[in-house]
């Protein structure tokens, strides 16, 4: 459900902004919202850096590496 929200700007932005939201086909309600959910959007936290640093690299002298190198290498 949508409803109406009072915004204070700049009286010179407001001109601006409406061109600018015409020329991207769209209401500057439409350009509004849209970065407010872009900016609310929660960020997911890449792979790398979740889990970088929290593995140990193999020794290659283990028996459990020798046995998946013979298997994947």
């Amino acid at each position: 459900m949508k409803t109406k929200l009072t915004l204070t700007i700049e009286e010179d932005l407001i001109p601006k902004a409406k061109r600018y939201a015409e020329s991207q086909n769209d209401s500057l309600s439409g350009l509004v919202e849209k970065t407010l959910r872009d900016l609310t959007r929660t960020k997911e936290i890449p792979f790398s850096k979740q889990w970088g640093g929290k593995f140990k690299a193999s020794r290659r002298a283990s028996t459990r590496y020798k046995a998946l190198a013979r298997r994947y290498l």
